[in-house]
């Protein structure tokens, strides 16, 4: 018989909020295959950020497993930064204050232990120097990609039970310089990518657990349409304007300054003819199954149907009749297509591009760059006219729902994977992304965003396609809904946290 009705006392005691609990079966306290006796303990060292410890739903997922075998959660926050610690708080999970003594002994006891960043190291590398057996309960979660993070794991990597990434690239580059340091990991490593929050996703109008009957998908996506022309509004946009946003700390590594470079040149070298020409024609080469869709257009301006021409003349005289015929279809579509490419060139130039750097006043951000941005911006006042500041935020709804698409333009070896990508892509934004990182596994060149290279060259073809997606508002769009679908099929909480719980469940199941 199915959950018709559930107090607050058994809430309290279970740990599930009413919407997990009606319409199910008293069964699935019991959980995944696994002996409702069955108790297991899970410590976890993190830093103070983005994952939400318990935070899992009840489907199959961690947190079906974590409340249905009565886990018992410790914490110890290496840093309390972010809203890690309200969420712990909210969610009943004991932290523990001690990093050292106390911390240890109630690791030991778990059955596994999740570490959840490269800061990690250090607590990990005093662990199990005092408790050499604790190494068999490790899982380590990286989420970074730098050389000095491995230069301080490198020491400590093999004591972990388990690797985890974040994305394929991630791994492929600590797997290498792993080689070259010659350390043997105790095993494989997974990837788990990370995922949009249910706060993101409520907002963007995608299925989560925040949905009521009042507040449904359809009814959200109503109201970020309302947002979206609030907010722009009091930006000063108007609807022909293209707003391009990247929200990061601001750093070189970030590539802000090269993106202004990049907006520079819209504004000042391409025409806009000469750059719809360029990308038009890379446009077909690499997306064959666009050039369908351009050549049916083409018959929306006059030019003849291929069915329409006759097989072949039967004589001289149907043969020059056929010439002048076709000449005269071919004239008329031309003077068709020039007054239409006359009446678009007018709309385009009316069209602006306006740029949106977020994360001013961030503690991360490099003054020093930021007065490299700011001359550069003293020498171009146009470009400067069309550049929008905002303050370091965690409310970034209003601003993704304001723009017209997203840049990640992150340089080097690129983003380890880059959460801002997909709460972009689940607002339905194109990403313009530099072919690199984690970032060339999310955005499908010419499917859900553009791909560019790094560095001034990619500058120059970051360029030509914020010109593209200013010449082009439908691309913009369809990239923009393929983008989100990705997510709705890949990139929601429910996703990762299976992913994890895949990788949990083995940890708990070998030796």
């Amino acid at each position: 018989m199915p959950i018709v009705y559930a107090s607050d006392a058994f809430l309290k005691l279970t740990g599930y909020s009413r919407h997990e609990v009606l319409g199910q079966n008293c069964r699935f306290l019991n959980g995944m295959d696994m002996d409702s006796s069955t108790l297991f303990q899970i410590f976890v060292v993190r830093r103070g950020n983005f994952l939400s410890i318990g935070s899992f739903g009840g489907n199959g997922n961690i947190e079906g497993v974590v409340k249905s075998c009565r886990i018992n959660r410790a914490v110890v926050v290496l840093s309390k930064k972010g809203g890690l610690m309200r969420e712990l708080t909210q969610r009943r999970i004991r932290v523990l204050e001690d990093r050292a003594e106390l911390s240890f002994k109630a690791a030991l006891q778990a059955d596994l232990v999740i570490a959840g960043s490269a800061v990690s190291a250090s607590w990990i590398e005093q662990y199990t120097d005092r408790y050499p057996t604790g190494s068999s309960q490790i899982v380590w979660w990286i989420m970074e990609n730098r050389r000095e993070y491995f230069n301080r794991l490198r020491m400590v990597l093999n004591r972990a039970k388990a690797l985890v990434f974040l994305s394929k690239s991630q791994s492929r580059q600590w797997l290498t310089w792993c080689e070259e340091e010659n350390i043997k990991l105790r095993s494989a490593p997974a990837i788990v990518p990370l995922s949009v929050n249910d706060e993101l996703a409520f907002v963007a109008g995608i299925a989560c657990s925040l949905n009521t009957l009042s507040f449904t998908p359809k009814r959200m996506i109503e109201k970020r349409l309302k947002l979206r022309n609030f907010v722009r509004k009091e930006m000063g946009l108007t609807d022909e304007d293209m707003l391009v946003i990247t929200l990061s700390s601001i750093n070189p590594g970030k590539g802000q300054l090269l993106l202004l470079e990049s907006a520079h040149l819209v504004m000042e070298n391409y025409s806009s003819q000469e750059s719809s020409r360029l990308r038009g024609g890379h446009f077909n080469l690499i997306a064959g199954h666009h050039s369908r869709s351009l050549f049916e257009e083409s018959n929306n301006i006059g030019l003849p149907k291929e069915q329409s021409i006759p097989s072949g003349p039967t004589n001289e005289r149907e043969t020059k009749n056929l010439r002048l015929s076709t000449l005269s279809l071919f004239e008329s579509g031309q003077r068709i297509k020039r007054r239409k490419e006359q009446s678009e060139n007018k709309k385009m130039n009316s069209n602006t591009l306006k740029i949106l750097i977020g994360s001013v006043g961030s503690k991360s951000n490099k003054l020093l760059y930021i007065e490299k941005m700011s001359r550069f911006l003293s020498l171009h006042s146009n470009l400067s006219k069309s550049v929008l500041w905002t303050p370091a935020t965690t409310h970034v709804a209003p601003l993704y729902s304001a723009a017209d698409a997203y840049v990640m333009n992150s340089q080097g070896i690129g983003e380890t994977f880059g959460r801002v990508t997909i709460e972009a892509m689940a607002f339905g934004l194109p990403v313009l992304g530099t072919d690199a990182g984690g970032t060339k596994e999310i955005v499908e060149h010419y499917e859900t965003g553009l791909l560019h290279g790094p560095g001034w060259r990619g500058a120059k073809a970051l360029a030509l396609d914020l010109q593209f997606l200013l010449e082009n508002p439908s691309v913009r769009e369809q990239m923009g809904t393929r983008g989100r679908r990705k997510v709705e099929r890949m990139y929601l909480k429910q996703h990762m946290y299976l992913k994890l719980t895949e990788v949990l469940l083995h940890c708990l199941r070998t030796k």
